[in-house]
């Protein structure tokens, strides 16, 4: 590779910088532009809805690089650009000034949107969302004014949330579809973990049914209706019903879309010179034998790492199992800190087993198929990651009450 070719990156968040960051260290030596719509450099969101919303931490914290590492490592970093198109034929990004940067490969790190919700009122002062570090500051400030919060949405960033208004003493209302929170992602059995923490402090839930109109006056929201019929009034309702991929960009391009970027095991498109990484990307992961698309922090930080080794022409696949992690309510007040491993579909297990005490919250929980651990999560327990990593990849068959024992080493499990 020659320092005249350039490499061009789309999407500078955690994922893009990162992708700059393994490029200079696989020995890239030529150009790059790493190319944002922010006003900030590349920074992580996990912050967003747990330390730096609880006033923990302050923003610099979530940099992913020093300011001056871009300008020492020769990443020419463009913020608040807008890429309108991707040019394959000359291969080109056209910026929406009109403006063109060549590229000899690209990579797409786009990530994702937060989905909203088609129902009136949702432009209305006090509805909110999150995505970027300006909606944790509308949520922050939101919680040191309003006395009633309603969380529609209860995934991970809704439950985050709501964790955080409880703790600011703000009255929290969460609306959902299902009939307990993380149904999809975790099923009944551990979903029911999530019901009794948030119901522990305080939270109401309202399930089963879904928001009908954000109520409004004067253009600020005074809470919502369902479609049971019901009223909550609140003065800020968050939205939190999940991100879409931003494949926009992708599509026009005549790239293969689908739940995300479609890309193989190398994080290769079909072109040749064009690669995708973080939240957008749809692979295929050898382990799981799939295509799969993983909106959490660790894919951000370690799938560029590939990406950018496919660019520079080399043999690479990203193979890592999914993980992700969440904080809700502080340790000393019954809170969980928790990290996941593994992929989970729902009705993809047969059963769950759980070693330790579920009602203390300081267990772990393992999803089964067939006889086999394929995910598990640590709540309040620590230092077992590698083990179950290990235990998951092995494929090995387990015995459930020795699984279920915390007096058995996870490591015996697997030498049997």
């Amino acid at each position: 590779m020659g320092d005249s070719e350039r490499f061009v990156i789309v999407g500078a968040g955690m994922a893009g910088a990162k992708g700059a960051e393994a490029l200079r260290a696989l020995g890239f030596d030529g150009r790059i532009a790493l190319l944002g719509d922010e006003p900030h450099r590349p920074y992580e969101r996990p912050p967003l809805s747990k330390d730096y919303l609880l006033g923990n931490t302050g923003f610099d914290a979530a940099y992913v690089h020093d300011e001056g590492w871009y300008a020492d490592n020769r990443v020419d970093l463009q913020l608040q650009v807008s890429v309108r198109r991707i040019d394959r034929s000359l291969r080109q990004v056209e910026l929406a000034d009109g403006a063109r940067i060549d590229f000899d490969k690209l990579m797409i790190t786009t990530g994702a949107h937060p989905r909203s919700l088609p129902v009136p009122g949702i432009e209305a002062e006090g509805v909110l969302h999150l995505r970027r570090v300006e909606d944790s500051d509308r949520i922050k400030q939101a919680l040191a004014e309003v006395d009633r919060l309603v969380v529609v949405g209860a995934g991970w960033i809704g439950l985050e949330v709501a964790a955080a208004a409880r703790t600011a003493g703000v009255a929290v209302t969460v609306v959902e579809t299902a009939e307990l929170p993380l149904l999809r992602v975790l099923g009944p059995e551990v979903a029911q973990v999530f019901a009794d923490l948030h119901r522990a402090h305080g939270v109401e839930f309202r399930f089963g049914t879904a928001v009908d109109e954000i109520r409004t006056s004067g253009g600020r929201t005074t809470g919502v209706r369902l479609t049971d019929g019901a009223e909550v009034p609140a003065a800020a309702v968050l939205v939190a019903v999940g991100v879409e991929p931003d494949v926009e960009l992708a599509q026009q391009a005549g790239l293969r879309v689908q739940n995300g970027i479609l890309v193989d095991a190398s994080l290769r498109t079909p072109d040749p010179n064009i690669v995708a990484a973080g939240d957008v990307a749809n692979a295929f992961n050898p382990l799981l034998g799939k295509q799969i698309r993983v909106e959490h922090w660790a894919n951000a930080l370690n799938q560029p790492a590939t990406a950018a080794a496919a660019m520079l022409g080399r043999d690479a696949e990203y193979s890592e199992l999914p993980y992700f992690f969440t904080d809700q309510y502080a340790p000393d007040a019954g809170g969980i800190g928790m990290e996941f491993l593994g992929h989970v579909e729902p009705g993809g297990y047969e059963q769950v087993v759980f070693r330790g005490d579920v009602a203390a919250r300081e267990f772990i929980a393992f999803w089964l198929n067939g006889g086999r651990v394929v995910a598990g999560m640590n709540v309040n327990v620590w230092d077992v990651q590698d083990q179950l990593r290990t235990l998951i990849t092995s494929g090995t068959t387990v015995d459930t009450a020795a699984l279920a024992d915390p007096g058995t080493p996870l490591n015996d499990l697997i030498a049997r």
